[in-house]
């Protein structure tokens, strides 16, 4: 009688085992955890961003919406508030809250259209880098006028306005496109870092076959 009732004891505890759900193995390090340090390097890449299109619009006024992405900057500080958000709610193996897989499909959404805005913005600031590294520019009146190619008659033209000092718009203005140009690419790979490892610690699964328990061997 006593070994029956031990191996009855036995078997239920397996079965306890296997009715509750397993604590996630490194679940803390991949799904409460990382969302902490992305979210906070896209915060400050976004502050940096936003700043550094300000320090240009502080040049010149002239300076078209593609040219200053504060905008882009803003957009991945809301970003990083959501990663924020998706480190405080509680990890359940599986997504098995409703509240926890909303946050985090919405990061992962988010987090790729960062990825977008920030290959948009490198476009946009390595064309205009290359534009502004050639610059030849000369004040006419209360305008800085700057050309690519000072020989050509029928060259194109930029004006720009409110400019203290024309060297500015050869010196500082690249620089800041080329300092733009860098923290976007720091951005985009926290962004891509983000999404693969959300989708990796979701889906690239292996199925193994089916564990079976010890006391269903016997």
């Amino acid at each position: 009688m006593g070994r029956g009732q031990k191996g009855s004891s036995d078997m239920e505890k397996l079965k306890m085992r296997e009715e509750s759900p397993e604590p996630e193995r490194g679940g803390c390090r991949k799904v409460c955890r990382f969302p902490l340090l992305l979210a906070l390097l896209q915060l400050l890449l976004g502050v940096a961003v936003a700043v550094v299109a300000f320090l240009k619009l502080s040049i010149t006024s002239s300076l078209l919406v593609r040219e200053t992405p504060h905008w882009a900057g803003i957009i991945l500080c809301l970003v990083s508030v959501v990663g924020l958000v998706l480190y405080c709610v509680t990890s359940h193996p599986d997504e098995r809250s409703f509240l926890q897989y909303t946050v985090k499909l919405l990061y992962f959404i988010l987090c790729s259209i960062g990825l977008v805005i920030s290959v948009l913005v490198i476009a946009f600031a390595g064309h205009h880098y290359t534009q502004a590294t050639s610059f030849a520019c000369e004040r006419k009146g209360p305008t800085c006028v700057c050309t690519m190619e000072p020989q050509d008659p029928i060259a194109r033209t930029f004006s720009y306005l409110d400019v203290d000092d024309c060297g500015y718009l050869t010196s500082d203005l690249p620089m800041f496109f080329l300092i733009q140009i860098l923290l976007n690419l720091a951005q985009a790979l926290v962004c891509a870092a983000a999404c693969f490892i959300m989708w990796k610690n979701r889906y690239q699964v292996f199925f193994a076959g089916l564990q079976i328990p010890s006391w269903q061997k016997v």
